[in-house]
């Protein structure tokens, strides 16, 4: 492979790893707050012990998150200098004020929150919390805003002179189309993200119940709580995703005609199907069998069942047409890797889908104020496997849902001004390249470790760590907890 295939793999690693953190840390911060204000509400020291509880597997993602997100940013420079410098104007701005604005407001209030147990009045404390989850949102707007201008360029200009693109409205950026649908998405899965990873770990308390001092009441809550965020974060998933696919369709059409992998065109009033499955040649060219819904790819393209979509080839004939004249925009193939958009689009919603069956199966069994019968039900080994997968099957979905839109994107690398190929450091080699990419991998794979193994130690005690006592000041704590993020 060249310097431009590996430079695409360690960045696609990069980005995919730093991605496993991002959703738990946005839904987290959120459901902690939200434990948090339960306990100052009611004063029960159920909800007090939750918060500590997931605050502590919270600040573990928070801190490993920031970490990757370091690495990923130098790959710019590193790797990728000649898109650095075409867009640096644009892509740097929301760059650089979520750095000064929204991450300073997450680090500073979430030390504020970590050390201010006992120290500072308790609704400024609550604050804190909720003022974390605020900076996650803006981060998240600022760097999705940076994201977007790459699926669609907005508020520029291109200086001849210079050879570079200019920012020209700044409002424009942050209120692209492609962001203003793709930011309540994310959020929206991070929340189910987050939901199921505090449903996860109740569901283990909870089956592991049998255990003496295990509180199941208070793991209750917090299931209730997760499957409820898992379902209700879930609908917003879905709106706007619908949404997301109509604004796609108008300014990358190419990545929804991959998604479905339509070649040709479907005209208006016949009803393009969406496919469930599609078995096909090898080179992903020709359909073999297909078990599809009919008019369903319209409605997700359009919003009505009849309208038309654009195929594969004429897409292509067209952009070949269009961008055929320019060092910058002239490709060979404008298609993607159709099996790989084709079947990470179908991964996301599958595994999404099966976290929501999860996550009502769990609130049917824990209807009402809990019985004998619920307790059997829940030690049952099947529960146990489920926690494990409603706290694996948001995160793989989100994942998925990244490699469609990035990958689906391709060849372009800002659309319809760079393609890759043309934004790789003109003077990185393959082995530099190789070199960095090794290094970092082995490196992910010692924080992979410690991440597992944090949550695990931690995770396994349980909140019953948490004295019962509403009023309880950590400051008094004497035992062998000694994490650098303990309360």
């Amino acid at each position: 492979m060249d310097a431009l295939d590996l430079a695409r793999w360690q960045f696609g690693i990069t980005t995919v790893y730093h991605y496993f953190f991002v959703p738990i840390t946005i839904g987290l911060s959120l459901l902690v707050a939200v434990m948090q204000t339960q306990w100052m509400r009611t004063r029960n020291p159920q909800w007090l012990r939750l918060t500590k509880f997931y605050g502590k597997l919270f600040t573990i993602n928070f801190a490993l998150g920031l970490v990757t997100g370091i690495v990923q940013e130098f790959q710019f420079g590193m790797n990728w200098s000649d898109y650095s410098r075409f867009v640096g104007d644009i892509f740097g701005a929301p760059l650089a004020i979520e750095a000064l604005l929204a991450f300073f407001l997450e680090s500073t209030f979430l030390g504020l929150w970590i050390f201010g147990w006992g120290r500072i009045p308790e609704k400024l404390h609550a604050a804190a919390i909720w003022l974390v989850h605020i900076g996650t949102l803006l981060s998240a707007y600022f760097i999705l805003a940076a994201n977007s201008f790459m699926q669609n360029p907005v508020g520029y200009r291109l200086n001849p002179e210079t050879g570079r693109a200019e920012l020209t409205d700044f409002l424009a950026v942050l209120t692209n189309p492609v962001q203003l649908v793709t930011f309540p998405h994310v959020i929206a899965a991070a929340y189910m993200t987050g939901g199921g990873f505090v449903l996860a770990f109740a569901m283990w308390h909870l089956w592991r119940g049998a255990t003496p001092g295990t509180d199941k009441p208070m793991y209750r809550k917090a299931a209730k709580l997760g499957a409820v965020t898992v379902l209700v974060a879930s609908l917003g998933v879905i709106v706007s995703g619908d949404l997301q696919g109509k604004v796609m369709t108008e300014v990358q059409p190419m990545k929804m005609a991959a998604a479905e992998a339509l070649y040709e065109d479907v005209p208006e009033g016949e009803g393009a199907p969406f496919s469930i499955v599609t078995i096909g040649t090898l080179d992903g060219s020709e359909e073999v069998w297909a078990l599809t819904v009919p008019k369903l790819l319209s409605y997700l393209a359009t919003g009505t069942l009849d309208g038309a979509v654009e195929g594969i080839d004429h897409i292509q004939d067209r952009y070949e047409l269009t961008y055929a004249g320019s060092e910058l925009t002239a490709v060979e193939d404008y298609r993607p890797v159709i099996p790989v958009t084709y079947w990470t689009f179908r991964l996301m919603m599958g595994l999404g889908f099966a976290a929501m069956a999860i996550a009502a199966a769990v609130l049917w069994v824990l209807r009402g104020r809990g019985s004998e019968t619920d307790e059997q039900r829940l030690g049952h080994r099947m529960w146990g496997w489920a926690g494990l997968l409603v706290l694996l099957l948001p995160l793989l979905a989100n994942t998925f849902g990244w490699m469609f839109t990035e990958m689906g994107r391709q060849p372009w690398l800002v659309m319809g001004l760079m393609t890759t190929q043309t934004g790789v450091s003109p003077g990185t080699t393959a082995a530099e390249v190789l070199t960095s990419m090794t290094v970092f991998t082995l490196l992910y794979g010692v924080l992979a470790v410690v991440e597992v193994g944090l949550l695990l130690r931690y995770g396994r005690a349980g909140a019953e760590q948490v004295p019962e006592d509403a009023s309880y000041d950590p400051r008094t704590r004497d035992d062998d907890d000694a994490f650098v993020f303990t309360y």
